[in-house]
Formats: C-alpha cells, sequence, structure tokens
C-alpha cells in the first residue's frame, strides 16, 4: 500500500521547502517566527504520535492532537489538514495503516474549518471529530480488521484525547501569539 510513499513524501518535503523560501505566498504576514512555528506543527505530531499514556481503565491518551489542534487554530483548515497528514507519515508507516493520514486530515481540516467560522475550540473539535468517527470506525473496523472492543477503546481513547489536548490548546494560544508578534 505505501509504494507511493516516498513520492507523495518527495512532493510534500518539495512543498515544504518552497514555503519556506518564500512565505509571503502561503501566509499573509510572514516573519521567520510563523513559518518556523508552521513547520514545526508539520513535523511535530509525528514525534508526539511516539508519546501514548496508558490509563488505569486500559486505554491511551494520546498526545499528536496537540499539535494538529494549534496548527488549525493558527493556520485555518489548510494548516489543520497540513499538520494531520504530515503529522501522520510515521504512525501510519508504523503501524500500517495509511488511513491514519486521512483521518487525522479529516480532524485537522475540520477543526481549523469550523474555528475559522467562530464556532469555538472546544465546540469545532467536538464537531470534527464527529465527522472524523465514521472514518474511524469505517477504515479500523472494516478494512483493518480491527477487533471491536480494540475499536471501542480506540474511540473512546482518541475522544478523551482530543478533549485533553483542545483546552490544552485553548490555555496556549496567548503565549503563544504573543511569542509570534
Amino acid at each position: 500500500m505505501f509504494y507511493t510513499y516516498p513520492t507523495i513524501y518527495k512532493k510534500i518535503v518539495c512543498n515544504i521547502l518552497k514555503m519556506i523560501v518564500n512565505p509571503s505566498l502561503y501566509f499573509e504576514r510572514s516573519n521567520y517566527k510563523i513559518v518556523l512555528f508552521f513547520t514545526l506543527l508539520l513535523i511535530l505530531p509525528n514525534f508526539l504520535g511516539m508519546l501514548n499514556v496508558t490509563t488505569p481503565f486500559d486505554f491511551k491518551i494520546h498526545f499528536f492532537q496537540l499539535a494538529i489542534f494549534l496548527a488549525a487554530y493558527f493556520y485555518g483548515a489548510k494548516g489543520g489538514l497540513l499538520s494531520g497528514t504530515i503529522g501522520s507519515f510515521y504512525s501510519a508507516w508504523m503501524m500500517h495503516n495509511p488511513y491514519i493520514l486521512i483521518g487525522n486530515a479529516i480532524l485537522g481540516f475540520f477543526v481549523g474549518l469550523f474555528i475559522q467560522y467562530n464556532v469555538g475550540l472546544f465546540w469545532s473539535i467536538l464537531l470534527a471529530y464527529c465527522i472524523q468517527l465514521p472514518w474511524l470506525v469505517l477504515t479500523d473496523y472494516f478494512l483493518i480488521h480491527m477487533p471491536l472492543p480494540v475499536l471501542e477503546k480506540l474511540i473512546l481513547s482518541l475522544c478523551l484525547s482530543n478533549m485533553i489536548w483542545g483546552l490544552t490548546t485553548k490555555m496556549m494560544i496567548k503565549p503563544i501569539k504573543n511569542a509570534l508578534k
């Protein structure tokens, strides 16, 4: 399934390099802080995706959503989409599940889209997760053949992780805005 993975990755890296060389094409206000922060938010979910904390209730808290939500908040639907997609390459590759790329792209895109329509961060995350959920069930249960009890724990874990990192994102917005000035 990943036979085109290097080609896709090469195109994405080329586009990121173009964005870094000429950021005014991609950002209304461009300075090195804005470009550097966006680049970090594209790469960071790959590293955060390696971190999971197992709870006493036998499900895991995921960390990758933090960067996706920040990208969606600060850079809109396109930023969330890119962070969700590019930031999921490592997880998709390690789990042999390319559907993760699309699922996280859906999450990031819709969080950014709802924020652009002034829905509010918390509700944007909740609505985006509701839109992502059918994709998650379709791909993980029917295509990956994940057992239903495992899928139920994953759904609960992602919902809880989204809420935790949504609240964390809300607390981080003001300091980040000040740092990007």
